[in-house]
This record gives C-alpha cells, sequence and structure tokens, in this order.
C-alpha cells in the first residue's frame, strides 16, 4: 500500500505567549501535531508569527522553544522539507534556523503549484492597504 505524501500548513503559533506556563502547553500540542503528521509529510509550511517574539544576536538565540526546535531538527533530518515564514512578530529571524536545523526560511511572499493548485504562501501582515508602521520596519530587516 503507498501513502500519498502530503503538504501542510500552518502559522501564528505565537510561541512565548502570553505567559511561559500557557505557551509551554501550546508548544507541547504543536509538538503533537508534528509528530502526527510527520509520517506522511512531504513538506511543512509555517507562514509566520512562529513565535510571538524572535530576534538573533550573532552567537545567541531567545531561549526555551525546546521542544518545538528539536521537532523541527527531528522533521529535517527526516529529509521532510520545513519552510519558515518570516512574520511580524518574528521579522528578526536571520540564519539560526536554516544554519542549524535546515529549515528554509522564506522573508517574502512565494508562489507555488501543487498538483493543479496554486498558491501565494506569505503571512498576511502587511500584505494589504494599512499596517503602514510594519511595511516602515520591514525597509530596515534584512
Amino acid at each position: 500500500m503507498t501513502t500519498e505524501k502530503k503538504i501542510y500548513f500552518a502559522s501564528d503559533f505565537h510561541l512565548g505567549m502570553p505567559n511561559g506556563e500557557q505557551s509551554l502547553q501550546r508548544e507541547k500540542s504543536i509538538v503533537k501535531w508534528l509528530n502526527t503528521i510527520s509520517n506522511d509529510a512531504s513538506a511543512i509550511y509555517l507562514l509566520g508569527d512562529v513565535f510571538d517574539f524572535w530576534f538573533e544576536y550573532k552567537y545567541t538565540i531567545p531561549k526555551g522553544f525546546t521542544r518545538f526546535l528539536g521537532k523541527l531538527a527531528s522533521i529535517c533530518d527526516k529529509g521532510i522539507t520545513v519552510h519558515v515564514f518570516t512574520g511580524n512578530h518574528d521579522m528578526w529571524m536571520f540564519d539560526y534556523l536554516e544554519k542549524e536545523l535546515n529549515v528554509r526560511i522564506h522573508r517574502t511572499a512565494i508562489e507555488r503549484e501543487f498538483g493543479s493548485k496554486k498558491f501565494f504562501l506569505a503571512h498576511g501582515d502587511g500584505l494589504g492597504p494599512g499596517d503602514r508602521v510594519y511595511k516602515f520596519y520591514k525597509w530596515f530587516i534584512p
């Protein structure tokens, strides 16, 4: 029996909010979901605001999220491609996830075709009218 591989999409986990206890419960739920889908996934797209705040320095990253980051590493090690889009809460994501976990980071929208369907993939903030402050910040973030 051949199992068809699937593509999964999720966004706005906001790990870190509103407090450590609730964030940890949500993180455990997300890891449980990732465990379930990793058996038949060909790709996973996380469309921004995975973290409520993420800022990388040259040699440090935010503490926490160990279960989630470990699960992403495990999934990537299995050959499943994980795409992470930066959102307005985690736009200071640079190359840590790419270098350490082999996650693909997207800072702008992309278009993909899966089967006969076309997809426009992006984090929604800053795409439509309004969001002027966020659009201004994006000029300064690589």
